[in-house]
């Protein structure tokens, strides 16, 4: 490599990093199909400004069903359920309550990475193309919140918002 084209990588570097430190909650999976099941793992990259996170809290969207978190060694676990907007088909039966929130309790250092894990029925409701969003709310030492709630507008995307909602999107059935 020329000494110019490694001036231009380490200034790609430099420009790239501090992106990596205002880095979002986030799913692993970034697409699922309507109709499938869906186990989503929100990563957790950071706390607040520095504090642990001593809380993730996530809003279930409508017309996704049958949730079922997983239980993480240290933290406790808290579901909120009630009723569905709509009623929806899961095996033959009509389903129209379940999980609405979760919430993990714990505590989750700065410096350290974490994922959360849940899953559930993305119902066939959902379009192809579109995106369903999860919004998460991040509670950290000394009060700190950081709120991972913003949905896109039409015509926006996740990377117009300084907190995005982290969001899979919906594809085809294969």
């Amino acid at each position: 490599m020329t000494k110019t084209t490694l001036a231009a990588l380490g200034a790609a570097a430099l420009l790239l990093a501090p992106a990596t430190a205002l880095a979002h909650i986030t799913l692993e999976a970034p697409e699922a199909a309507a109709g499938s099941t869906y186990k989503a793992v929100l990563r957790v990259p950071h706390g607040c400004a520095g504090a642990a996170t001593l809380k993730v809290r996530v809003q279930v969207p409508e017309g996704f069903i049958a949730v079922k978190p997983m239980p993480k060694a240290g933290w406790t676990l808290d579901t909120v359920k009630g009723s569905y907007a709509n009623s929806y088909e899961l095996h033959g039966s009509k389903v129209g309550e379940g999980v609405k929130e979760l919430s993990w309790t714990g505590n989750l250092p700065d410096d350290y990475y974490d994922e959360f894990v849940f899953r559930g029925t993305l119902t066939k409701t959902f379009a192809a193309g579109t995106t369903v969003y999860f919004p998460v709310v991040q509670e950290c030492e000394g009060g700190a919140v950081d709120r991972w709630i913003e949905i896109p507008a039409d015509g926006k995307t996740a990377d117009d918002y300084d907190a995005p909602a982290p969001g899979v999107r919906i594809v085809a059935p294969k």
